[in-house]
């Protein structure tokens, strides 16, 4: 059973998320220009970070669960987990 983190948890995440983006690590992930789901190049500074396992489902701001990716994409997965991501993308292929 999955609990749900706490307001304050979130909050705790999404600062960890902002440190994240300052440091070289993020620099050199954003410097590619590569959406890390479709693939696309895009300018570095057009990058977002996005939780693979969203902070809402219980992800942390860690660097093995923050990827480089396009606006559109981040926008479209939102809060669904990897799995859920793979059935939504697999739906436009059929």
């Amino acid at each position: 059973m999955l609990i749900e983190p706490s307001d304050e948890d979130i909050r705790r995440e999404r600062n960890k998320a902002r440190e994240l983006r300052k440091t070289r690590w993020w620099q050199n992930r954003i410097a590619a220009g590569r959406c890390h789901y479709c693939n696309a190049q895009v300018a570095p500074k057009e990058l977002t970070l996005d939780h693979v396992v969203p902070l809402i489902r219980g992800g942390r701001s860690t660097r093995g669960n923050c990827v480089a990716a396009c606006k559109a994409c981040n926008s479209k997965k939102q809060s669904l987990l990897p799995l859920e991501w793979a059935e939504y993308l697999e739906s436009f292929r059929e």
